[in-house]
């Protein structure tokens, strides 16, 4: 959370219980049909992102990896948090340097991120690249990643 921001009653976003059950089933259904592993870590990594309630660094991920267990080696977070990305389980903030888990599936998934200046939170969100493309298209260009950061405030923190 931002040090100017004086509230702490924004929607929670991080998944938990039967929510979070249900994203990891789904996680290893699409593994399996890619014919791709969800292992362990790669699986406790998406947990930690499922269950943020905003973007996580990798340093962060890998202070909250242990949970009981043997702590995990930087490497280890970073080569899941690649796969998860590879995936379409995961993206990357640039402009935070923290991850969060994709919420929009999709072949032809741009991400575009809504980022709260204020509590830190950030929003998936789709929006018409189609003109964007077209252009690169025109340019000649060949599109292999599209993100669209947009930074404000949220509702909660817009109203509070």
């Amino acid at each position: 959370m931002a040090q100017d921001c004086r509230h702490d009653d924004g929607p929670r976003q991080g998944l938990s219980g039967s929510g979070l059950a249900e994203a990891l089933l789904e996680a290893e259904r699409l593994c399996t049909v890619s014919r791709e592993r969800l292992t362990p870590p790669r699986r406790r990594v998406l947990e930690l992102l499922l269950e943020a309630e905003a973007p996580l660094k990798a340093y962060d991920m890998i202070a909250a990896y242990a949970s009981g267990g043997p702590p995990a080696k930087p490497p280890t977070v970073y080569r899941a948090l690649d796969f998860l990305e590879k995936q379409g389980f995961a993206h990357r903030i640039e402009s935070l340097n923290a991850y969060v888990p994709c919420r929009i599936r999709g072949a032809e998934h741009r991400a575009a991120f809504l980022i709260c200046d204020c509590c830190g939170s950030a929003q998936e969100v789709e929006p018409d690249f189609a003109p964007v493309l077209a252009a690169a298209g025109l340019a000649g260009y060949s599109i292999r990643g599209l993100t669209l950061e947009a930074r404000g405030l949220c509702p909660a923190c817009r109203d509070a």
